[in-house]
This record gives C-alpha cells, structure tokens and sequence, in this order.
C-alpha cells in the first residue's frame, strides 16, 4: 500500500470544514488502509482524512502500547479506532493541559488545554454505529482529530503563543526539568540522613 503524502497549513484544505461521508465503499476502504499505513509510518497516533487531502469527516486514531514497569512497550496492547462522521457529544467540565504535536506540523509541539474525558458517537469502518466514552490521552487524541475535521489545528488552541517549540528545545526542556527534579531528591535525602 503506498504512503499518502501529508499535508502541511499552506495547503487550505486543512482550514476547511470537512463533508460528512456518504457512501462505505471500497475506495473508501482502500482510503482507510493507507491512512493507518501513513500513520504508522510516521510513528503518529491519528491521522484525519483532510491531513492527506480528503475533505471528509474520517480520521485513524492508535493508543499507544501500553508500558510494562520497565518502560518497554507490551506488545499488542495498542487499540486502533477508524472514525467516520464523529460526533462529539458530550465533554466534561474539566481541562487538562497537555503537549500536542502533529503530523502536519512536524518537528513542533505545544501545549493546549482539552476536555479531560469526551463521548464521540460515529460509525466504523463498516458502517456500524459506535460510541466511546474517552478520557485523558486517548480523549486528547479523538479531539485532535475532530478538530482537523472542523478546519482547526493544534496551534489555534494553544494556551499562549509561547507554549510553542520545535521538538529539540522541547527535549532539552523535558531532560533540564528532570535533571531539576533529580537535584532536589538528592538535596532533600540528604537534609533528611543523619
């Protein structure tokens, strides 16, 4: 299956409302195939159908596998979601801020705050209708996603033009608050050893 190419914000098909799916066929199988394809490749977590140049309401979205205590990845442990015609219908009252990058932005993340928990109704990949009750990561997620379908990016939501950086200075960031955290541990191990 071949890779799609991705979409960046000079292409204006990223800032339009996407239609609502009309019609299950094999084109449209075919579409989802290569979307989680792409996806993958990418090493993304969701993939909406305008990102790679179809304006309709249809986005893949994969959980990342779950960590063992070691912090290596469990095999298997991944849920792969296709979504058409998404509806949220419910969000909860708390946010929570988090980091987002996305595939039509690479090499940039930012913070944005997102409902915490959300109920998404649609339907499958073979037309049966679904609904999920999501919360944290994976509700973060179906919102990116739904957002691209509504014309909107990651970057309209962040909580303050400079919650913004390449992924490298916010690498560096990450590394310098935990080597702050570690500092202070050791600090206050030894304040507390007689």
């Amino acid at each position: 299956m071949p890779k799609l190419d991705v979409l960046t914000p000079k292409d204006p098909i990223l800032r339009r409302k996407s239609r609502p799916v009309t019609q299950i066929d094999g084109e449209l199988q075919t579409l989802i195939d290569n979307m989680i394809e792409t996806m993958r490749e990418a090493k993304g977590v969701g993939l909406a159908a305008p990102q790679v140049g179809h304006p309709i309401r249809m986005a893949v979205i994969e959980s990342p596998p779950e960590q063992d205590d070691d912090g290596n990845e469990i095999e298997g442990t991944q849920q792969l979601f296709v979504i058409i015609n998404p509806e949220i219908t419910w969000k909860s009252a708390k946010m929570t801020r988090g980091i987002e990058g996305c595939l039509s932005i690479p090499g940039w993340v930012g913070e944005v705050e997102r409902h915490e928990a959300i109920r998404v109704k649609g339907l499958d990949r073979r037309g049966r209708k679904i609904n999920y009750r999501l919360s944290n990561y994976l509700a973060r997620i179906f919102q990116h996603e739904v957002d691209h379908l509504e014309g909107v990016l990651y970057i309209d939501r962040l909580t303050a033009p400079n919650r913004f950086w390449t992924e490298e200075e916010y690498e560096e960031m990450v590394k310098k608050h935990q080597e702050e955290q570690e500092r202070k541990k050791k600090e206050q191990e030894g304040v507390s050893s007689f």
